[in-house]
């Protein structure tokens, strides 16, 4: 009789590519619990960030993109994932229940799944080299498929008016002491299970890279300094929160759909952190139509680029228990 849930060694292999999604400032800010036939989601609030978002909307777009990792990596186990969002309205911590029904992994989904392993947020610039307009694509359907919007951000005036949005959020982050003492508590130190390594962040010469603290990551592209790869915005059409974890697993979908095509990524939202500039933002690039939610950019790494390391990840055991 073929088994109707995965045994508990498969689940955990999986969970342990969901928490290689990409959080911010790499919090982590989930917990899962484990059902005799299900698996459930939650939203760590200890690890919201009060300063940086102080809506949750960062802290849901995390989770979504660890949701999405996780589906992924259980098709890719021969497991499709039936996910109930928000299972119960009058806990709003509990994001997901999800069960499972068995399944035959395509190539493309095992494909996906060796890329959650393979990602990087690679904040360096990145080169001049185009990304052909069928990947572009292929990462746009991906993430769309996934209940959130995704389209490029044109050149020209729409990304001169970005870059300023994100020179302003910048320059009122530099001016927020209490901001600063937030960054601090979670970046610049070494090798760590949580925050933003040293050796991950980059000096901050481009105005789209958030200046974390004592950056020891160096630039491998030197010319080439108007452009910035491709600039991706996921987007929504309300921002309440089922929305904005569909924009994290649609987040995940593109950074997965990008990383299959070895291209780098690197998952932008420091202007959609403040208000004045996040409807900068929707003004500007959405005609006031609909919710920025978060930019990715990709494009191509310098072939004499050393690759990043992975950022570091809490021990399992930290973050997944019984129900």
């Amino acid at each position: 009789m073929a088994q109707a849930h995965p045994d508990p060694d498969t689940v955990r292999s999986a969970l342990a590519l969901a928490v290689r999604a990409p959080s911010v400032h790499n919090t982590q800010p989930w917990q899962w619990r484990i059902g005799d036939r299900t698996v459930h989601l939650y939203a760590d609030d200890t690890r919201q960030l009060p300063l940086a978002d102080p809506d949750r909307r960062d802290l849901l777009l995390s989770c979504g993109a660890a949701l999405h990792h996780f589906r992924v990596a259980a098709r890719s186990f021969g497991w499709h994932t039936v996910v109930h969002r928000f299972p119960n309205p009058a806990e709003q911590q509990h994001l997901a229940s999800i069960e499972f029904t068995a399944t035959t992994p395509t190539s493309d989904v095992i494909a996906t799944a060796r890329a959650i392993t393979r990602r990087r947020t690679d904040r360096r610039r990145v080169t001049s080299w185009e990304v052909p307009p069928t990947h572009t694509r292929h990462i746009i359907e991906a993430g769309t498929a996934e209940g959130a919007l995704v389209h490029e951000i044109a050149g020209g005036g729409t990304r001169t008016r970005l870059v300023q949005a994100f020179q302003d959020a910048a320059r009122l982050h530099r001016d927020d002491a209490r901001y600063q003492t937030e960054l601090a508590l979670w970046s610049g130190r070494h090798v760590t299970p949580e925050g933003v390594p040293a050796r991950d962040a980059v000096t901050a010469t481009d105005p789209l890279t958030r200046e974390f603290r004592s950056p020891e990551l160096t630039e491998a592209v030197i010319h080439d300094l108007d452009d910035r790869g491709v600039l991706l915005l996921v987007h929504t059409g309300a921002d309440d929160p089922l929305s904005r974890l569909r924009a994290g697993e649609a987040t995940s979908a593109v950074l997965l759909a990008a990383t299959t095509f070895g291209l780098a990524t690197c998952p932008l939202t420091e202007p959609m952190e403040l208000p004045d500039t996040r409807d900068l933002v929707r003004a500007d690039v959405l005609s006031d139509s609909g919710f920025p939610q978060l930019i990715v950019r990709i494009g191509w790494a310098a072939t004499s680029a050393a690759q990043v390391p992975l950022t570091p990840r809490r021990p399992l055991d930290n973050v997944v228990r019984p129900l």
